[in-house]
């Protein structure tokens, strides 16, 4: 009889969505998402060959050996050569930097502007409201592409540029997700008792409603990276995005496209690294959102 009420206390608990820790989550994560966990270890892998490129490159990625141009796979060149014998493998290590920067920091941009305004809009209400929402509207009307390109083309190509016209199309989606969650949430008991309690607005955004926001943003954020690697590599395949020295695969991607029928491999590599990238962060934003979901949580057997 003992037993059978502790299970129904645990169960009740679970049922009312007590809160687990970070490590409860991480365990989950770890034994309900498996691939999520995969795609995780890719990432990092991935992040750590980018940063300590220059031990792990095998080549000079610039280097240029006009004599063993077009070399196919071979031990000495895994990915063999591109159009002016430069090693494939090392451009794409190397083109990993700017690719994963280019996902990570135009997004956690977009993501802290669009957050704020979102706050604004969803508690301020009225003016404030409409005001953020029109603009938000105008930005979503346009397809991001197109618009990201009418940004490029004005300002020109370099990094700066496409982390503003990254940025410039990805805010909007972020402000009316957080606008939605703060109208729910500042009807919530305990911000009207901060309210009651003499409460600014600004604090009352940061300490009660922001923290609420959290698990989506951090779904958000993983899920719209790939969104600005694929840009990336979109507007470098229309020639507007990173320009050489810098390689990115978006780069190497338009710039093997040319020699699709001689040597593939010089486009189909950096491709499939796009791929595989913006697949780990989509499956680990899956598992992710699965994890933070208060639903989603199983009653204990």
């Amino acid at each position: 009889m003992q037993k059978q009420q502790d299970l129904e206390v645990r169960n009740l608990a679970a049922e009312l969505g007590e809160e687990d820790s970070l490590r409860d989550k991480a365990l989950r994560l770890c034994r309900e998402n498996k691939l999520a966990v995969f795609s995780l270890l890719v990432i990092l892998l991935i992040a750590l060959a980018a940063i300590f490129a220059p031990a792990v490159a095998p080549y000079d990625p610039n280097k240029q050996d006009l004599l063993n141009r077009m070399q196919g796979m071979s031990l000495a060149h895994p990915f063999g050569t591109d159009q002016l014998g430069r090693d494939v493998l090392s451009r794409m290590i190397y083109g990993a930097r700017i690719s994963l920067l280019i996902g990570l920091a135009p997004t956690g941009i977009s993501m802290l502007l669009g957050t704020a305004l979102g706050l604004m809009s969803g508690y301020l209400g009225k003016t404030v409201d409409f005001i953020i929402m029109r603009l938000a509207d105008i930005t979503m009307a346009f397809p991001s592409l197109l618009l990201a390109m009418v940004v490029m083309y004005t300002l020109g190509s370099g990094i700066i540029n496409i982390f503003l016209a990254l940025t410039l199309v990805s805010w909007a989606g972020t402000a009316r997700v957080v606008r939605a969650q703060t109208m729910s949430l500042r009807e919530k008991e305990y911000v009207e008792a901060a309210r009651s309690m003499g409460v600014g607005s600004f604090t009352t955004m940061i300490r009660h409603i922001l923290p609420n926001c959290m698990p989506s943003l951090i779904v958000l954020f993983t899920l719209n990276i790939p969104g600005s690697i694929l840009s990336e590599s979109s507007l470098s395949f229309l020639g507007i995005g990173a320009q050489p020295p810098d390689t990115s695969w978006g780069l190497m991607v338009s710039e093997g496209k040319d020699y699709l029928f001689t040597n593939p491999v010089i486009a189909i590599a950096p491709g499939v690294a796009i791929l595989v990238l913006a697949l780990a962060f989509n499956f680990l934003g899956d598992g992710v959102r699965d994890v933070l979901d208060p639903y989603t949580k199983q009653t204990i057997p």
